[in-house]
């Protein structure tokens, strides 16, 4: 009598599966970006609007987005430990302060790393607060707001009341200034003394379909580049694999998920958690010195402008994830960068995103969504509207553009979202929960 063998099969971690649905992901992502830079592409060349994808235009979301993607950084090492850091934006303050005192006395590199050490002060001050004395972390954050705003302003009245070249208000001139450089081959840079030729540079200006856009948008990417840059973007997929590949990430994020089953395998959550807010506040101190030493050379009061806060929006629409927040503070950075450097290319931008909508709308009636095919339909509909009735963009108009894309991205994240469970949760050790 024969039988029939019913025990389930198990795919090895590795081989088949798990490796196809990886890579079947990447392809997808891979799809989607081309399909997104054609249409891009093709509302360049409709409306005539080099800028929106130009080496320009590119190069300054560059550096309009470093500042807010280490904030989201700082937001996502915080609240994967379970901590919420509302005091981003005064860590920040903190940073650039510290970053602007070192430059000034002894050069950038050490300014940079003062400004890191001035962001990890208010990190620990924000873990003593929240883990060692359990003040509920949204009041800590404010007031670690406040200390950095208020705390900033006496130590400049400090060190620069008395000079001529300086103020309560903003710092003297740095001493030296952290190298830049353009990537050889690509963007005309020094290859061992022989100056190489600008490939990207080039394509950019043949105005090609999608090669002219990938010529632009990669000279930008390649083209004077500060080590500051390099090494902020380095920290993302450092970030990310500390957090899924180590031991020590492992019990980071064990901590903000479930930390009383942490302690009982031993891990040690304060003491984790006082990790975390510490790195969490070295992120925004970095953040802070590269506003006060690569995007300027001097501290200034107001200088953050509210990127912390920006910080913690790219970090929920990255669903805490490194590379998701890289995502969204490209996407914020460049809606910057346009309202600056090609404010004449916003028509170029409604167009984009009529097309867009106009994917998304035949994709939701080939699925038979009706809501999203008729919000792409309005969508659309409004945007067409706007490129045909707008002469010149108004001022109120560009000024409002990266904080509509803030408001746009976080509504259409909000379906995915899974933040770390305890994230925001009073824990005392030992205690029942």
């Amino acid at each position: 009598m024969s039988t029939v063998d019913t025990t389930p099969q198990l795919e090895p971690v590795g081989t088949g599966g798990l490796a196809g649905r990886i890579g079947s992901k990447r392809v997808r992502l891979l799809a989607i970006a081309l399909v997104m830079l054609a249409l891009l592409s093709i509302a360049r060349i409709w409306t005539d609007e080099q800028g929106v994808t130009s080496a320009g235009t590119t190069g300054a979301a560059l550096r309009l987005m470093i500042p807010i993607m280490l904030a989201g950084m700082a937001g996502l090492w915080a609240e994967r430990c379970g901590v919420l850091n509302i005091g981003i934006e005064g860590m920040m303050i903190l940073g650039s302060w510290f970053g602007g005192y070192g430059a000034w006395q002894y050069g950038a590199w050490v300014g940079l790393l003062m400004g890191i050490a001035g962001g990890m002060l208010g990190g620990l001050i924000h873990a003593i607060a929240t883990v060692h004395f359990n003040v509920d972390q949204v009041i800590s954050g404010v007031t670690i707001n406040i200390l950095g705003l208020y705390g900033a302003r006496y130590l400049s009245d400090w060190k620069y009341g008395d000079r001529t070249d300086s103020g309560v208000s903003q710092s003297p001139g740095q001493r030296s200034s952290i190298p830049k450089f353009d990537v050889p081959i690509l963007s005309g840079g020094d290859l061992f003394g022989w100056r190489s030729p600008n490939t990207l540079g080039w394509l950019e200006r043949k105005h090609w379909f999608v090669l002219g856009d990938v010529g632009g948008i990669g000279h930008g990417l390649t083209s004077n580049l500060s080590w500051a840059t390099v090494i902020a973007v380095a920290l993302v997929p450092l970030s990310s694999w500390i957090l899924w590949r180590t031991r020590f990430g492992l019990r980071l994020r064990s901590s903000g998920e479930a930390p009383t089953a942490a302690e009982t395998l031993g891990v040690k959550v304060l003491r984790v958690r006082y990790a975390g807010l510490i790195i969490s506040g070295a992120f925004a101190g970095f953040a802070g010195g590269i506003l006060a030493i690569v995007a300027s050379s001097y501290y200034r009061q107001g200088q953050t402008a509210g990127r912390g806060f920006i910080g913690l929006a790219t970090m929920i629409f990255g669903n805490w994830m490194p590379m998701g927040v890289l995502g969204g503070a490209a996407l914020f950075g460049y809606a910057e960068a346009i309202k600056f450097v090609a404010r004449d290319s916003i028509p170029a931008l409604f167009v984009f995103i009529t097309f867009v909508a106009g994917v998304m709308l035949i994709l939701s009636l080939k699925r038979m969504k009706l809501l999203s095919a008729v919000t792409a339909a309005v969508a659309g509909g409004l945007f067409l509207t706007a490129y045909l009735t707008v002469s010149r963009v108004p001022e109120s108009l560009a000024q409002s553009v990266p904080y509509v894309t803030t408001l746009i991205v976080l509504a259409s994240a909000s379906q995915r979202l899974r933040p770390p469970a305890m994230a925001g949760v009073k824990y005392r050790p030992g205690e029942s929960h």
